[in-house]
């Protein structure tokens, strides 16, 4: 399982490597998709990658106001007051538990995987996971990512942390929780930021975001409202959660539909005005990286088509023989093959060595 996973992530990490070094070294620009996904070129059995969705007329979204904006203003001065839980050294990275302050009350919970090279500065990722979940379902993914000379910081999202584990209607509350849970994971991913660029081994010009289902949605989010970070990875992402529980249409879907309207109506416009869809068309000058599941069980074409429209260029656009979990080694394998081999000759690396040893 832990193989499988690893091989889904490979070429997102090489996407990855390359627009961080691009950042650093002054690389051409990569050449980006349009917002309507390409039709891709003959499947070979290097690349399970496949013909993208034909087009669909997609409903234009309102972009996020200025007034939004200023629900994730912090204060950048105020100290992170960081706390070392646990350290461990291993053969080619360290592992750090560790907690922060947020600056909307709490702590949060957080792994640091540090590569154990003795001078120099590497790029420094924000891994993201999904829900329900925690950081820890990152783990494998995290140990690929330390391997390529990267600085990978992993959180928990608020609903994920130990004083809310056990509370009802977990992991969402469908109310003002939910509202505030997302806003305070913003600024707490923003604090991230901080906690990275802190570091005198981290290059703050080469910073980059990575998240999965849920951490993707965000991802667009983080993507409107924090500069610093110069390529985002959006695995199986979609608009937000109110994408998530609607159709098209704006018929609500499963949990969102079996609540009363009252609390229903009071949820949507709790939610829509910071729902991620409507932030991640101000990412640009960063790079967007969609990748989205043909035989995807948790996300609609329809949603994940939205998303990608509304992303700002430049973007890459890609669309997969998988499904959104990937439980097997074939479904994973489509994060390799050809587009790893081109990605790696364009940043001149040699190839990687897969291995679940890290």
């Amino acid at each position: 399982m832990n193989l499988a996973y690893y091989l889904r992530n490979i070429f997102l990490i090489i996407f990855l490597v390359y627009c961080l070094m691009g950042c650093k070294s002054g690389l051409a620009a990569v050449s980006f998709a349009t917002a309507t996904p390409a039709r891709t070129a003959t499947a070979t059995l290097q690349s399970l990658l496949r013909d993208a969705p034909s087009t669909m007329a997609i409903t234009s979204v309102p972009t996020a106001e200025e007034e939004t904006l200023k629900l994730f203003e912090y204060d950048p001065l105020a100290p992170l007051d960081v706390e070392v839980v646990t350290v461990a050294e291993l053969n080619r990275y360290s592992i750090h538990e560790i907690t922060y302050a947020s600056p909307k009350g709490g702590r949060v919970p957080a792994t640091f995987l540090i590569p154990n090279a003795s001078s120099g500065t590497f790029a420094g990722i924000i891994l993201m996971h999904g829900l329900p979940g925690d950081r820890t379902n990152n783990a494998s993914f995290a140990r690929g990512l330390v391997a390529t000379g990267a600085v990978v910081l992993a959180i928990d999202a608020p609903f994920a942390r130990p004083e809310n584990r056990n509370r009802s209607g977990w992991p969402l509350t469908f109310d003002e929780v939910d509202r505030q849970e997302q806003i305070q994971l913003m600024i707490d991913l923003r604090r991230g930021v901080d906690l990275l660029i802190a570091r005198e081994d981290v290059d703050p010009e080469r910073l980059a975001y990575v998240g999965y289902s849920y951490g993707a949605a965000m991802g667009g989010l983080l993507a409107g409202i924090e500069p610093r970070i110069k390529a985002f990875g959006l695995m199986v992402g979609d608009g937000g959660l109110v994408s998530h529980f609607t159709a098209a249409d704006g018929t609500p879907l499963t949990e969102l539909n079996r609540l009363p309207q009252e609390q229903r109506e009071a949820w949507l416009e709790l939610m829509e005005p910071i729902e991620p869809i409507r932030f991640v068309g101000r990412a640009a000058p960063a790079h967007l990286f969609f990748q989205n599941a043909l035989r995807d069980e948790a996300v609609s074409r329809e949603d994940a088509l939205a998303y990608q429209a509304a992303g700002s260029e430049p973007k890459q656009i890609e669309w997969y023989e998988s499904s959104h979990f990937c439980q097997t080694r074939h479904s994973c394998a489509w994060r390799i093959g050809l587009g790893l081999r081109l990605a790696l000759m364009q940043v001149g690396l040699p190839a990687l060595k897969l291995s679940t040893q890290l």
